[in-house]
């Protein structure tokens, strides 16, 4: 990836300084307003947005079908998304109009079991993650300035000092995180207000809905992200962490 140049990072061309100040504007805005700041502040086409079809990412592919459509919205397909899931697609490309770009590993479900052995997702969750969704990532983010995702800082600890607008040094670009200082509620009022279509599982105890493999309902009083990997301590794929100062690569 492009690492820091004379006129700046990356191909964002901006300072860390100036990221970190424009960030900071952002931090009592809607996340429309910080939306239209990328579709105004770069070239069409050089800013992706990803989304995992949680509630937060239907939410921002409403805000963006309103108003910034020309920003690519892509989705990693590990094959192993819950129907739902793939249903949500459908909807959403309906409901707006669009089309979602798929990325997604050469590595067959089959390949890898003849590899690693069956079931790889719980014999070694971060190897699976890595194949199926942290290398994919970065095949689509190649040819992007920054891309755009829907955490928010109280999904997870690791989460928890996200930006608004950030340097993504995993990835080598600029990364933008419109939702970061909404709460739960903010997402689900706005779903209810702009009748915004999302997965049924949620409707089911899901609160984090992620692969069929390693997503489980949450309890009530349980953290949101308590379904993701249960019984380990993962909790994240690996697309939101930096790189272990090890210098293992893509593990989350």
């Amino acid at each position: 990836m492009t690492e820091e140049t004379e006129a700046g990072l990356g191909k964002s061309g901006m300072s860390r300084e100036e990221i970190m100040r424009i960030s900071a504007s952002f931090e009592t805005k809607h996340p429309a307003e910080v939306l239209g700041w990328v579709a105004h502040t770069f070239e069409p086409g050089s800013v992706g947005m990803a989304t995992g079809f949680g509630v937060e990412g239907v939410a921002l592919i409403d805000m963006l079908a309103k108003t910034h459509g020309s920003i690519p919205v892509f989705y990693l397909d590990t094959d192993v998304l819950f129907p739902e899931t793939y249903e949500l697609r459908e909807r959403i490309e309906n409901k707006y109009g669009i089309v979602l770009i798929r990325y997604a590993t050469p590595v067959s479900l089959e390949e890898q079991a003849a590899q690693y052995g069956t079931s790889l997702w719980n014999k070694d969750p971060d190897l699976c993650c890595r194949i199926r969704k942290v290398k994919p990532l970065r095949e689509a983010l190649r040819n992007y300035a920054g891309w755009i995702t829907a955490i928010r800082r109280e999904q997870s600890p690791f989460r928890a000092k996200a930006g608004i607008v950030e340097w993504d040094k995993k990835f080598g670009l600029l990364k933008v995180n419109p939702l970061a200082a909404w709460s739960k509620k903010d997402v689900w009022m706005y779903i209810i207000d702009n009748d915004v279509p999302y997965n049924p599982l949620y409707d089911k105890g899901y609160a984090s809905i992620g692969c069929t493999h390693c997503t489980t309902p949450v309890a009530d009083g349980e953290d949101e992200r308590a379904g993701r990997w249960r019984g380990s301590m993962k909790k994240e794929c690996g697309l939101h962490l930096d790189d272990s100062p090890t210098g293992k690569s893509d593990v989350a």
